[in-house]
């Protein structure tokens, strides 16, 4: 199993809304004995933190974050898989609920410079 450990992930689709390809949501995971942790900021997002557990290639995150148009903040939980590219990267496949209606996000790994 491969850690996430300081791997940093770029949101690259989601059918709950349109993914600012110049602005994307940028999303900073720690991880320790099944543990998992981060932040994430952009887009549509000023700043979230997740926290959730790690079981093989699966996550289960609880979230909260505030958006850029103001407003009541925004929690909820998610499920993702994780998958390794032909090019070692890794990217994550997120299943989610927004008002019982189920949606997809995908995240690609960020090239390493």
């Amino acid at each position: 199993m491969v850690s996430l450990d300081g791997r940093v992930f770029d949101m690259v689709s989601s059918t709950a809304s349109r993914v600012d390809p110049d602005a994307p949501t940028r999303f900073v995971y720690h991880e320790a004995d099944g543990v998992l942790w981060g932040e994430y900021t952009g887009d549509t997002v000023t700043t979230g933190r997740f926290v959730g557990t790690r079981s093989g290639d699966r996550i289960d995150v609880r979230f909260v974050h505030a958006l850029v148009a103001g407003g009541t903040p925004v929690a909820g939980e998610a499920a993702s898989r994780v998958e390794q590219d032909d090019d070692g990267r890794l990217r994550l496949i997120e299943d989610f609920e927004i008002d019982g209606e189920p949606h997809v996000s995908v995240c690609a790994e960020v090239r390493r410079t």
